[in-house]
């Protein structure tokens, strides 16, 4: 049987810190700070490999990530071009106006509970409950009452529903309605904004549809000549610049500060 060098390394390595750690924990007294700035130092670090493996999902699900993408490929098919901005161009230019509007709440997040569990003044439940409240603010100001009407009453069953009060605060309100909620909230608002981009565009297939039937021109694909003129109306009227302020204006008040 041979064994790969780089394989044999990296098992030597691994054993070497099993080891290693195992002989940490082994020599600190039971109860002692030693101990537990040492386990303290573990379970961070599982926290830590936990969200980075989840990160993805959160992106979508907790930040403006959803509804940027989701009108940027209405855009794309409103226009007709199937492939023109690639997949990667649109989930890049989303990605980064998504770190543009929620900075704010990443700084938040960051200096309230990230830097204190990393200098060792703050307990990791409070951390995470510290990391995960600027989100909660931040879903909470963009998220219908109604939506979040809907998961808690289908939660708690019927015979509640006639009392309960709707949060007024973002502290008062549980991540387990939140999140669905903000997910149905942005994507309403989103086919909501398509529709309105899509309105021209239709409006544009039409005139040259009805241009060449008048003129005898039947077997000629509309889509092939409304195309151009579709592209460059988008251009005269500047739309990436208007498409592109107007979905993070509509976070300005929260993107503000």
């Amino acid at each position: 049987m041979f064994v790969l060098p780089g394989v044999s390394m990296a098992s030597a390595q691994d054993s070497g810190f099993l080891s290693t750690l195992s002989d940490a924990i082994g020599n600190a007294a039971p109860g002692s700070d030693e101990n537990a700035n040492l386990s303290g130092r573990i379970i961070q670090f599982i926290v830590f490999a936990t969200v980075l493996s989840i990160a993805p999902g959160l992106l979508v699900v907790m930040t403006s990530f959803t509804r940027f993408v989701i009108v940027l490929s209405m855009l794309r098919s409103a226009l007709g071009l199937n492939q023109t901005p690639p997949n990667i161009v649109l989930t890049s230019l989303a990605l980064f106006m998504t770190f543009f509007v929620m900075q704010p709440v990443f700084e938040d997040a960051y200096e309230g509970g990230v830097v204190p569990l990393l200098e060792n003044t703050l307990a990791e439940d409070q951390a995470i409950a510290r990391i995960a409240e600027p989100f909660q603010a931040f879903m909470f100001v963009n998220t219908r009452p109604q939506d979040y009407a809907l998961f808690q009453n289908i939660a708690l069953g019927d015979d509640v529903v006639e009392d309960l009060v709707l949060p007024e605060t973002a502290s008062e309100t549980s991540f387990r309605f939140l999140v669905p909620a903000f997910m149905i909230s942005e994507l309403r608002r989103a086919f909501t904004i398509g529709f309105l981009i899509y309105l021209p565009f239709v409006a544009i297939d039409l005139i040259v549809a009805s241009v060449l039937m008048s003129a005898g021109m039947m077997m000629l694909p509309p889509v092939l000549i409304s195309l151009p003129f579709k592209v460059i109306f988008f251009v005269l009227i500047d739309g990436w610049y208007m498409l592109a302020g107007s979905l993070i204006e509509s976070y300005a008040p929260l993107a503000g500060g």
